[in-house]
């Protein structure tokens, strides 16, 4: 199954991206052409990431019948210095808040997640270090 995205230039460093008959702006920083009227392509690939996985975690509790109160995915990229830029170590924190929040469900949804269905952290294995965590707030 292929997916398809357009991305059109706009003017200056700005793009407008069709996705799912959505439409989100890409722009640059001022410095380099742009008018800051977006985000950068290369964050908005974290995003893919914490909402891929986020949607898995989500739904795999939801089967397991744990509700937390509260979800955040939270991803961190570094970036290499030479370029062709890349995020070469990625970390994903998933934080959650709720009442009796059973640890072993959080730890296999998320493991679920990220070892077999969460296909971004998939593709973005094969040139990151990608690793996470979970945290509970009181």
């Amino acid at each position: 199954m292929a997916t398809k995205v357009n991305v059109t230039w706009m003017e200056d460093m700005a793009f407008e991206a069709k996705v799912n008959g959505h439409s989100i702006i890409i722009d640059a920083e001022d410095k380099v052409g742009g008018k800051d009227r977006g985000p950068r392509p290369k964050p908005l690939t974290l995003v893919s990431l914490a909402g891929c996985t986020g949607m898995d975690v989500i739904s795999i509790l939801g089967k397991m019948r744990v509700k937390p109160d509260f979800f955040d995915v939270e991803v961190e990229g570094e970036l290499t210095e030479e370029h062709p830029k890349y995020f070469h170590t990625i970390t994903i924190k998933y934080i959650f808040k709720g009442k009796n929040l059973p640890m072993d469900k959080l730890e296999k949804a998320v493991s679920l997640s990220q070892d077999r269905y969460c296909g971004v952290s998939e593709m973005l294995r094969k040139s990151s270090k990608l690793t996470h965590e979970i945290v509970i707030l009181d």
